[in-house]
């Protein structure tokens, strides 16, 4: 299984950036940001379930990863920098954590490094089985009006609101729920050790009115940027804020190896 993608051309020499969208969101969602990064080659992955991937559907967080690498193998993509945004940060991170040839950095805006007690992680299955339900059998307007309701998104305006409902109904409830039940926060691996003994570059990117991933943050043994005038979803709220950020660590991090 290969996943869907669009690619854009950088210079010779300078590393990809895979971009990878949260939850509901598909190969668009980075754009806006990686269009100012245009030294570097990227790619835009719709992951499985989202999207031109659609039809692929994986059965955990180790399916995905190697997903991932085929993926890349197969765009011939040998040294790259990972960018997620919520699901897609999580993926980032369990993905890095295997230890992939090839990765150079990660970028994670608003990614849970996993749960950390028996009880979180049954209070999270339950609510995930339940999301899951209503995404088969119920119209996703309905289902995606109450999902942007949950206070990680309260800083969103009510338009703002309109317009995720709109642009997330577009996909097959059946393929999310199959996908919000393998990447479940609740069968993630709690990440935070081989995170803190990691031996790639870490970012981590959060909304300054994202109070919970703020605190999530600060326990991550990682380089932190908060993203002004913005809350859970950063790279829309504040696309440029974002590009800035991740332009900075670029610099940062790949001035001597060109």
């Amino acid at each position: 299984m290969i996943l869907s993608g669009v690619q854009q051309p950088g210079k010779p020499g300078y590393p990809w950036l895979v971009f990878l969208h949260g939850f509901s969101g598909d190969c668009r969602e980075w754009q806006t940001v990686g269009e100012t990064l245009s030294d570097y080659p990227r790619l835009y992955l719709d992951l499985p379930g989202h999207g031109g991937s659609a039809g692929i559907a994986v059965t955990g967080f180790d399916a995905m990863s190697n997903v991932l690498t085929r993926t890349l193998l197969s765009y011939n993509i040998l040294n790259y920098w990972l960018v997620g945004y919520s699901l897609g940060g999580r993926i980032a991170m369990f993905h890095a954590c295997q230890q992939p040839a090839g990765l150079c950095g990660v970028a994670v805006e608003g990614g849970h490094p996993g749960l950390q007690d028996a009880d979180a992680r049954r209070m999270r299955l339950g609510s995930d089985r339940h999301w899951a339900t209503r995404f088969r059998t119920e119209a996703l307007g309905n289902v995606f009006t109450d999902w942007y309701q949950q206070s990680v998104f309260a800083s969103l305006t009510d338009m703002q609101r309109r317009a995720l409902v709109t642009l997330r109904s577009q996909n097959s409830g059946t393929m999310l729920a199959m996908m919000l039940e393998a990447t479940s926060l609740a069968v993630q691996p709690d990440l935070r050790a081989a995170l803190s003994t990691r031996d790639f570059p870490f970012y981590y990117l959060y909304g300054e009115r994202d109070e919970k991933f703020a605190a999530i943050a600060a326990e991550l043994n990682a380089m932190r940027h908060v993203i002004p005038h913005a809350g859970h979803n950063a790279h829309r709220e504040n696309p440029g804020a974002v590009a800035a950020s991740l332009a900075q660590i670029l610099r940062l991090r790949i001035k001597d190896t060109l």
